[in-house]
């Protein structure tokens, strides 16, 4: 998919596609054989899903499904969620809880992704040193579940001032620091380092940097999406000499009940718009979001559809 200048990731090629692979909302028809929902259900979407019959799907992994995992998302290989209906299989609907809202709901997805690479990094024992890289929505909901499990040696590098000041609304006093301060930072003394890297901008660049910046048996989490013509320079002797563990992060299988868990034990404390930087527009706006995620004013932006 390229839309404009806006950025790339396959999607389907043959025919038109409805984009929205992150959706919530209210069920309007059930099929005759549908008996977990009911019409008016608030429910969100988990846009994955396997084939059910390959090595993969039946080892409990059907984010590798070779027609499944990413090959048959929601929103980017199936219709989705920007419309105002979406047809959805009924197995990758979630009823929502009563205490969960549609637009904290709306959340479940990128957090369930989260939850993925939480399962795949642990343990982190409490008093780890933590560097988040990215200050996006994916970075402040890392930022937001590290604070809701107790950690607080937690430093954010951000190169955008307006997502830095955003990051600060909720006020966990984790450390925000821009690039330039965290190269400083190593610069002033050879032998500062972090346990943890969770790199959240898919930057080549920064996914290089991330490993000097490890102390002795540390890990790296790429957790960033970065283009497939992206490369990388790693030194096999370092990784060898400081026993260095890099873990990749693919979206979320079987994840969306421990997210949705999450959130509500996040509550409002943490699952707050205006803390996390989101701002919600109509569809015909989305331009004007595109020219706001770009400019750092908001860390995402979300559609709502009538």
């Amino acid at each position: 998919m390229n839309t404009e200048s806006y950025g790339s990731y396959p999607c389907r090629q043959t025919s038109p596609i409805t984009l929205g692979h992150e959706l919530v909302g209210v069920v309007h028809v059930v099929g005759e054989e549908v008996t977990q929902i009911s019409v008016g259900d608030n429910v969100a979407v988990d846009p994955n899903s396997g084939c059910n019959t390959c090595t993969p799907c039946r080892d409990g992994k059907y984010h590798f499904c070779s027609v499944g995992g990413i090959s048959n998302t929601i929103g980017m290989w199936l219709d989705g969620g920007w419309a105002e209906f979406c047809a959805v299989p009924a197995d990758q609907i979630f009823k929502l809880a009563e205490n969960i809202t549609l637009k904290q709901a709306a959340l479940v997805e990128p957090l369930s992704c989260v939850a993925h690479g939480w399962d795949r990094i642990l343990p982190i024992p409490i008093g780890s040193n933590i560097l988040i890289l990215g200050a996006g929505i994916i970075g402040n909901l890392w930022a937001s579940v590290l604070h809701l499990q107790g950690h607080r040696r937690v430093i954010v590098s951000e190169p955008q001032e307006a997502r830095r000041k955003l990051l600060q609304k909720l006020e966990t006093n984790f450390e925000i620091i821009s690039p330039k301060e965290l190269k400083a930072k190593k610069q002033a003394d050879s032998s500062w380092g972090v346990d943890l890297v969770i790199e959240c901008s898919g930057h080549a660049p920064a996914i290089e940097e991330a490993l000097m910046l490890l102390r002795s048996g540390g890990t790296l989490c790429i957790f960033g999406v970065s283009s497939s013509e992206a490369r990388i320079s790693v030194s096999p002797f370092h990784l060898y000499k400081e026993e260095l563990k890099i873990i990749a992060v693919k979206i979320n299988p079987f994840t969306f009940n421990k997210a949705l868990g999450w959130i509500e034990a996040m509550g409002d404390r943490y699952i707050d718009y205006k803390k996390l930087g989101i701002e919600v527009y109509p569809l015909k706006d989305f331009k004007e979001a595109v020219r706001e995620l770009k400019k750092g004013s908001i860390a995402k932006a979300i559609f709502e559809i009538n």
